[in-house]
This record gives C-alpha cells, sequence and structure tokens, in this order.
C-alpha cells in the first residue's frame, strides 16, 4: 500500500511538473560559467527534473545496495552464533555430566566414611 502511495504522489507532482514546464515556454538566458545560451524555459525545468530524479534514485539504489549487504553479513553472523550456541550447549552438557560422574564417587567416599565412623572405625577407612 505505501509503494502505491508513493506512485500515486511521483505520478502528481510529474504532472504538476509538466503543467509548471508547459506554462513556461519562454527563451531565458543560462550563464554556464564558460558560456551563456539561450534555451527554453521548459527544457531547463524538465532537464532539471530529470537529473534530479536521477540523483535521488541514484541514490535509493546505493541505500538498497547497502541495506541487503548489511542484511546478509548479519544473517551470516546469526548463524555463526546460533552454531557456537549450540557447540557451547553440547560441550555444557557433557561437562556437567563430566561433573555428576566425578562428584558420585565423593559422595560415596563420605557416606562409607559416615558408616565407618557409626562403626567404631575412628580412622574412617574400611
Amino acid at each position: 500500500m505505501k509503494m502505491q502511495w508513493a506512485l500515486i504522489a511521483g505520478l502528481v507532482f510529474a504532472l504538476l511538473t509538466g503543467i509548471f514546464a508547459v506554462i513556461n515556454v519562454d527563451s531565458v538566458q543560462v550563464n554556464l560559467l564558460f558560456n551563456t545560451v539561450q534555451i527554453p524555459l521548459i527544457l531547463l525545468i524538465l532537464g532539471c527534473t530529470l537529473i534530479g530524479g536521477i540523483i535521488v534514485g541514484s541514490y535509493g539504489i546505493y541505500r538498497q545496495y547497502r541495506l541487503q549487504r548489511e542484511n546478509k553479513q548479519l544473517k551470516l553472523r546469526v548463524s555463526e552464533l546460533e552454531s557456537s550456541t549450540a557447540s557451547t550447549s553440547t560441550l555444557n552438557s557433557f561437562k556437567t555430566m563430566d561433573s555428576l560422574d566425578a562428584s558420585e564417587p565423593d559422595s560415596l567416599l563420605e557416606n562409607d566414611s559416615i558408616q565407618s565412623q557409626r562403626k567404631g572405625n575412628p580412622t574412617g577407612t574400611l
């Protein structure tokens, strides 16, 4: 919908520029720094409008290209971060499993030493 309104606004602007140019058909003197020329005002108005449109269009194309390139780089970065996060979470789960396995013998030793002390063994060994 936004694009349709922009197209309609562009057409209205072109129509108004065309009407303005047709009304002003007198010849005018244009100073080009190194020479002066007599040209009809209609050509000057349409030429300046065309040059302005080319400049604005070129900037829009450049901006679109830059945004697409930035979007592509950010998508690559996101996929890199997702893959590194997935590998880190897998590594952390392995570390957690290792730490659980390592803590089990300690708890078993503590239980054995407590049971040994209850039986009257002061050294805590079996």
